[in-house]
């Protein structure tokens, strides 16, 4: 009896072991399989299946060799594309992945991205009033035709949208228009009744975090699936570009005011593609295949990733079908700054956007031990200090993490009861603030750093803090070094208005030139992007810190991510004024009418460093609505411009058809150079050549009978002429071309880094003004 129990024992033991092992290799089987983008010639589709659907399911099912069970009952199909993209997303191994490349019918195979979020006055600043563009400026309120902005919508791909804000107000707002195809999708937390005349639609798309959140790698099970907004970046974004307007909005009484979207009558349709993990290409290109055919007319993405060339660009792949069905694509251009070569998304067919600062401040202050005063900027909201000086301590330099006020860096001991001086970068500035107030400091000063110069950014800290430039700081940390007792005394001042100087290019914004193609000038515009008020989730605190459970219906942010909804809310702007414009003739009316002066009348100037910016910062300068309105003549393309352009690229024919998605495309015209794309800047890579020279095409939608004469300035080094130097345009819509030939001189040291310049059409109307940058050597990607 006793040898039977041992015997079921061990058998059971063994069972036991065989199921683990199974678990084990099950789990490991699902952790090995990974999101993949898979790129189909639809023409290929045998005339057995019904739906291209149909035929990818197919694809997949002839794929699986394997009889587990759980592997068949989980469709590795996620999503389906037939706009922005032609293929699928799915869930495969690396055998399988490979298996599907050896497909005749497959042009592509390619494991998915992950991209991340690049994160009231504004409107007064870009000189935009309530009726901005409801009468064309050259003929007047009365001689003009009014035009439908509520026929505008704006798609945004973002975290959501919290649709009790104030902001998607939609009093006074016409009927939706019938072209609209969208749908509010609904969520445990999201009704489908949530959606109004304003905001007139709501998805989300999580197949692709969902995949990543069950593997190894990125695990959060708790995100709720709908539309709605948690994060507070997607609100932000989506108000900023066409807010309703807001009266008495601010942050917790800063920046106290109106607040309104550049485009306030235009529609908003959120698309949530973005999740606390991040934002996967898989749902991005699902949301931009379903916003274009929902009808979008502006698309706005405040998101990226890295530099890749266009075919394994998801958001550029994407944007291409957008522009051939008429939709204007912004970008943001990433937060990477001031290194150079640090720009995402620079597809041509992208507006690629730069921060830069407005002319509003937060001013504060920190008063030493020693009489100094220096001043900085907060959005601190919280009691005060008061006026008795705290002692101030700064971590050791063999410190490097209590420098920079990393979690768990800081002695309580230590700090209990001082002002910490934190060096930024890293971690979050907020965090900085929550580090020291959990080791029991009662203050912070945040130093800047030679990354970020003399570039102030405010934020709602959860302890008194003010945040000072690089100057400030070093004299501020060799006060506390040197000074036996060191002490300061912060305080806050509110909002001030009128700054000056500004705009200022903000340090974070992501540099040029362009590493996947040089010759295409980017970012292309600044726009605000520093400090911007706009409306928030409830959900969240203003720091967007679990430990902030402070509520406020508007929030103060600052990125790249800010500066784009601009643009995508001004191109609304130009859309319903000008409905026939094209998506590249509103971008050049932004790019041409753009300033490169401040508000001194100098030139715009770089957080970074204090010195003179260059377009490889600011691009064609800040973006101006009122001019953009009637720019005067614009340069144009069209979708087969576009793919001479890539065809110049020395990509293979798939590679083009992945972008263009025309089974029939062939590289029959290709330009020689990429930089012969009709674009309204220039950037001349001379390398081994002495001479350059590239032919333009303007297209005047202006007056009849307008005529322009051309200016140039730019670097001694170079001989730079234009033929014809006058252009006479007799009708509306007429096209007129010119040659511009550029001469490296004899020399010029072929080490020169880079130099610019500029070419100008004028008349007594208008100004085009495209800048040009000029490089010796040819960037080694």
């Amino acid at each position: 009896m006793a040898n039977l129990r041992i015997r079921s024992l061990a058998a059971l033991q063994c069972l036991a072991l065989l199921l683990s092992s199974a678990i084990a290799a099950a789990a490991a089987a699902a952790a090995a399989k990974k999101t993949y983008i898979v790129h189909m010639n639809p023409h290929h589709m045998p005339s057995s299946f019904a739906t291209h659907r149909d035929w990818y399911a197919s694809s997949l099912q002839s794929l699986s060799s394997s009889s587990d069970a759980s592997a068949a009952a989980a469709d590795p199909l996620l999503y389906t594309y037939t706009a922005a993209f032609h293929g699928f997303a799915a869930t495969l191994d690396s055998d399988e992945a490979d298996a599907l490349r050896s497909s005749a019918s497959v042009l592509g195979v390619y494991e998915d991205t992950v991209y991340e979020l690049h994160t009231t006055r504004t409107p007064a600043f870009l000189g935009i009033s309530g009726d901005l563009g409801l009468w064309d400026p050259q003929e007047g309120p009365n001689g003009g035709k009014r035009r439908a902005f509520g026929d505008v919508i704006v798609g945004v791909l973002d975290t959501g949208v919290w649709p009790e804000s104030k902001s998607f107000d939609d009093a006074g707002m016409p009927e939706l228009p019938a072209r609209w195809k969208g749908a509010c999708e609904s969520g445990p937390d999201f009704s489908a009744k949530s959606c109004n005349k304003k905001l007139i639609g709501a998805r989300f798309f999580s197949k692709g975090f969902r995949m990543a959140s069950g593997s190894s790698f990125l695990k959060n099970p708790k995100e709720v699936e709908s539309p709605r907004d948690r994060d507070g970046h997607g609100t932000h974004t989506a108000s900023t570009a066409a807010g309703s307007p807001v009266a008495n909005a601010s942050l917790l009484g800063y920046a106290s005011g109106t607040a309104r979207g550049m485009a306030e009558h235009a529609r908003v349709a959120a698309y949530k593609v973005c999740w606390s993990s991040g934002c996967f290409g898989a749902d991005i290109l699902a949301g931009m295949d379903r916003a274009i055919l929902d009808g979008v007319d502006v698309l706005s993405l405040s998101l990226g990733g890295g530099i890749a060339p266009y075919y394994r660009d998801t958001i550029a792949i994407g944007a291409f079908t957008a522009m051939e069905r008429g939709i204007f694509v912004s970008c943001s251009a990433g937060n990477s700054g001031p290194a150079k070569e640090s720009l995402a998304n620079v597809a041509p067919w992208i507006m690629t956007v730069g921060a830069g600062t407005l002319d509003r401040d937060f001013p504060a202050y920190a008063l030493l031990g020693n009489g100094k005063h220096y001043a900085g900027v907060s959005l601190y909201s919280g009691p005060g200090m008061g006026h008795n000086p705290v002692p101030v301590i700064y971590s050791k330099d063999s410190n490097i993490s209590g420098q920079l006020c990393l979690p768990g860096s800081l002695d309580p001991a230590l700090t209990r009861g001082k002002v910490v001086l934190c060096d930024r970068g890293v971690n979050a500035r907020v965090e900085k603030g929550q580090v020291v107030r959990d080791a029991g400091g009662v203050g912070m000063i945040l130093v800047n750093t030679a990354a970020n110069g003399e570039e102030l950014v405010a934020d709602s800290h959860l302890i008194p803090a003010v945040a000072v430039g690089r100057k400030m700081g070093d004299v501020i940390r060799e006060y506390v070094k040197s000074d036996r007792s060191p002490t300061a005394v912060l305080s806050f001042r509110g909002t001030v208005v009128n700054v000056r100087p500004s705009p200022v290019v903000a340090a974070f914004s992501s540099r040029g030139p362009n590493t996947v193609t040089q010759q295409i000038l980017k970012p292309d515009v600044i726009g605000p992007g520093v400090n911007i008020l706009a409306g928030w989730s409830e959900a969240a605190g203003p720091t967007g810190l679990e430990s902030d459970t402070r509520k406020t219906l508007f929030n103060i942010l600052s990125g790249t991510s800010m500066s784009c909804p601009h643009i995508s809310g001004v191109a609304a702007l130009l859309k319903s004024a000008h409905s026939n414009w094209s998506p590249s003739a509103i971008k050049s009316a932004l790019m041409t009418t753009a300033y490169d002066l401040d508000n001194t009348r100098s030139p715009l100037r770089d957080a970074a460093g204090g010195t003179f910016s260059t377009p490889w910062a600011h691009g064609s300068g800040h973006v101006d609505p009122q001019k953009a309105l009637s720019p005067g003549l614009v340069y144009d393309l069209k979708a087969e411009d576009y793919i001479a352009f890539l065809c110049s690229l020395d990509y293979t024919i798939d590679h083009v058809k992945t972008i263009v998605k025309r089974p029939n495309v062939t590289c029959s015209r290709k330009f020689s150079d990429p930089g012969e794309l009709n674009y309204p800047s220039f950037s001349v890579v001379f390398n081994d050549k002495k001479v350059v020279r590239y032919t333009r095409e303007l297209t005047n939608v202006g007056a009849a009978g307008s005529m322009y004469n051309v200016s140039v300035t730019g670097p001694s080094t170079v001989g730079v002429t234009v033929k014809p130097m006058k252009l006479i345009f007799p009708k509306v819509g007429d096209k007129m071309r010119y040659t511009v030939t550029f001469v490296s001189k004899k020399g010029t040291n072929p080490t020169t880094r880079s130099e610019f310049g500029s070419i100008v059409w004028s008349n007594a109307q208008n100004k085009v003004r495209s800048p040009v940058a000029y490089a010796w050597t040819k960037l080694v990607s």
